[in-house]
């Protein structure tokens, strides 16, 4: 268990970057994950951690100690690869074992080990077996319990789930998450699946371009995000281009006059959580949405059906449309397609973003 700080990473490939000036510091124990759209440059800034690649500039401290010109195998980095690399001709005890007779482990206390890993991640007994004769989540946990196996000062998590079918994939997100505590392990993962990263992280880094764009907790990037990227990338939104042609008050494309805080004049973005977002019939005499400071009439014109949520697409004029999610409740407003519905939020569920 160690601290981790990146500074100032950078990657070239000829004239494109695909890392540029990333600095990140891990604390002792956090779980960070790098979350990103594919391309965004967390692969190629966690590989650098780990020692696959080299960097064309900036440094990688483990513990204190400048790890940063040294192979992957002198430093203490357990990796878990996106496609769990285990070796198919070994059996599970081996593939677990690889890592610590690389280290020239004596082998009374590699099996000692070996087992002990094996129990950790509950595959106790499969150690005879080969990748072949496992379950997707079984190799995934071989492949974790081959990381842990050499007590790493840091763990790193390479898209480790998205191998996996949904509901697997959402119980062993879990079983890392309880490890990584029990553990106590300094922890960075990648994975573009926002769900994943806002379970499983203490403080979550969104990317793009090569460019780190918000660092902070997952209540952070939801409820303040610092641009248009991370609002849209982070659970969901609906944007309504217009402009602020005076102070607090947000003109959209088609016309609509609506209040708001903050922005600079101009043209702006205004975003909004579709569970922020209430709806209500037109027929309610008095208004059904009073107390909200925007209220619009609009027209269904989509319903999709989640479960224990309700997508309502709702048009507004010819160049604006917003979604509203409900709660799937017996009894509750929902609405169907073609039906003239109001919609309303107060003040403080709209962001502008004039960036």
């Amino acid at each position: 268990m160690a601290r981790l700080d990146i500074q100032n990473l950078v990657k070239r490939y000829g004239d494109f970057h695909a890392v540029k000036d990333v600095s990140l510091s891990i604390a002792d124990g956090e779980f960070l994950v790098l979350l990103g759209p594919s391309g965004c440059g967390k692969t190629t800034t966690l590989r650098m951690v780990a020692g696959f690649i080299e960097p064309t500039a900036g440094r990688v401290l483990l513990g204190g100690q400048d790890v940063t010109l040294l192979p992957p195998w002198k430093r203490n980095a357990g990796m878990v690869f996106q496609s769990y690399a285990l070796f198919p001709h070994l059996t599970v005890a081996q593939n677990v074992a690889f890592g610590l007779e690389m280290r020239k482990i004596p082998r009374a206390d590699i099996g000692k080990r070996v087992e002990e890993v094996l129990a950790l991640v509950r595959l106790a007994g499969y150690g005879g077996r080969l990748p072949r004769q496992l379950s997707g989540g079984q190799q995934q946990r071989v492949a974790l319990a081959r990381a842990l196996a050499i007590r790493p000062d840091v763990l790193l998590l390479d898209e480790p789930l998205s191998n996996l079918d949904a509901k697997l994939r959402q119980e062993v997100r879990v079983e890392i998450r309880e490890l990584q505590r029990q553990l106590g392990l300094t922890t960075v993962m990648v994975t573009h699946d926002q769900e994943e990263a806002l379970t499983m992280a203490d403080r979550l880094v969104v990317m793009s371009e090569g460019e780190v764009r918000q660092v902070g907790s997952q209540r952070d990037l939801y409820e303040r995000p610092a641009n248009r990227f991370v609002a849209g990338f982070v659970g969901r939104s609906t944007f309504l281009d217009g402009t602020i042609e005076t102070p607090g008050h947000f003109r959209t494309g088609g016309g609509l006059e609506l209040k708001c805080t903050g922005g600079k004049m101009g043209a702006a973005v205004l975003s909004l959580r579709p569970e922020r977002v209430e709806i209500g019939p037109v027929s309610l005499p008095g208004g059904p949405l009073s107390g909200l400071d925007n209220q619009l009439q609009g027209t269904v014109e989509f319903v999709s059906y989640l479960g224990s949520l309700i997508d309502i697409h709702v048009r507004l004029s010819p160049a604006d449309r917003l979604v509203v999610q409900i709660a799937n409740r017996e009894g509750g407003f929902s609405p169907e397609v073609g039906q003239p519905v109001h919609v309303g939020w107060p003040l403080s569920a709209g962001q502008v973003f004039t960036d």
